[in-house]
């Protein structure tokens, strides 16, 4: 049973409260301060996460109040500490979604083209593409320096004799794009790298028409391929440099500008006169301009339009790289005049030299890599 106690003094007056009608016990009084003062002091935090006391309003009945015990006076249990709260997805969190989409689009477009272009394929290239450092752009040691292990010297074993070109690294594992004259009709080849490495290599197809052939290197792994440029931006006056063999000199440089644009070349599709002309140890016969050069093209020829460059060129050129001021190569150098050596003053180069544009090379890899349009 619940003991009320009173202090002296409180209460004098007789309760002015009538009778609960819904209960038995009279209602307390109600103190002027309302609400009244809890049983017992608030515990610690009960504004902050904690349990909070209610105040009685009048009409509330009295109810009999349990002994005070210990348990009474035990603090509510702490809530955890509320955690941080969880930022919406608003604008900030759509663009960095965005971002990341279109990060991964970029990706896999630049993948897409590079499997288009074949296996192992060389980087992909653009006008702004530099192998070189921006600060030595021009340079021809430097330009040099970069490009020369992508170029190879390519020696063809004929049936009556050998042939001696060049060929450029377009894939590490030892894709290397030639003339189809300096293979034509071989029973062998052989290629050497810059660093004096020889490996044997197989013919993967020719396309006469446009003199380009494409041949593999057996067990190659780990090769420098070359930076195919855009030979569209290309303009007369640019600075060129050339790469080669021309006579067994492996690794020849040269350098000079872009003499001309779209020139008619014209050279000879006939195997049995190319093997003639090599053996001869000439120049690649061609035409230019209603004249012949370098001997008698045959009457199957076929006709391109070439780069004209006065770097010098020499025999055994064929084939080789000619490479724009950031070290892409822009051309394949195809054909170039041999003056008579009838006097020592006549011979050498005369600054006329053609490069098939590396992008008609590029249209036609696929092809190549098929087999070629001769087979």
């Amino acid at each position: 049973m619940t003991e009320s106690i009173r202090r002296d003094g409180e209460y004098e007056t007789p309760n002015p409260y009538p009778a609960n009608p819904y209960q038995g016990n009279p209602v307390s009084p109600v103190n002027p301060e309302w609400p009244p003062p809890p049983a017992y002091r608030p515990a610690a935090g009960a504004h902050d996460g904690g349990t909070a006391l209610l105040p009685r309003t009048p009409e509330t009945p009295e109810t009999p109040e349990t002994p005070e015990t210990p348990e009474a006076f035990a603090q509510p249990a702490a809530q955890p500490a509320p955690g941080p709260r969880k930022r919406g997805k608003g604008p900030f969190a759509l663009l960095a979604a965005v971002a990341i989409v279109a990060a991964a689009i970029g990706g896999g477009t630049a993948y897409g083209i590079q499997e288009l272009t074949g296996k192992n394929e060389t980087v992909a290239s653009s006008t702004t593409t530099s192998v070189v450092p921006t600060g030595k752009t021009g340079d021809v040691a430097t330009i040099a320096a970069a490009v020369s292990p992508s170029v190879v010297e390519v020696s063809a074993t004929l049936s009556g004799g050998a042939s001696t070109g060049s060929g450029v690294i377009i894939s590490s594992d030892g894709e290397i794009v030639t003339n189809n004259h300096v293979i034509a009709g071989a029973s062998s080849i052989k290629v050497t790298t810059s660093d004096g490495t020889s490996y044997t290599a197989k013919v993967v197809g020719t396309d006469s028409k446009k003199d380009l052939a494409l041949i593999k290197l057996e067990n190659a792994s780990g090769l420098k391929a070359a930076t195919l440029g855009n030979s569209d931006g290309v303009q007369v006056g640019d600075t060129v440099v050339a790469i080669g063999s021309p006579e067994g000199l492996t690794g020849t440089v040269t350098s000079g500008i872009v003499s001309a644009l779209d020139r008619d070349v014209t050279v000879s599709t006939d195997e049995s006169q190319q093997q003639q002309q090599q053996q001869g140890g000439g120049g690649w016969p061609f035409e230019f301009g209603g004249r012949e050069f370098n001997g008698d093209t045959g009457s199957s020829t076929t006709t391109y339009k070439a780069i004209q460059t006065d770097a010098s060129l020499n025999p055994g050129n064929s084939g080789g790289a000619l490479i724009d001021a950031n070290g892409n190569i822009i051309g394949i150098n195809s054909a170039m005049y041999s003056a008579a050596a009838e006097s020592s003053s006549d011979a050498g180069s005369v600054g006329l030299g053609f490069a098939i544009p590396i992008n008609t090379v590029k249209a036609d890899l696929a092809t190549l890599r098929a087999g070629g349009s001769d087979s």
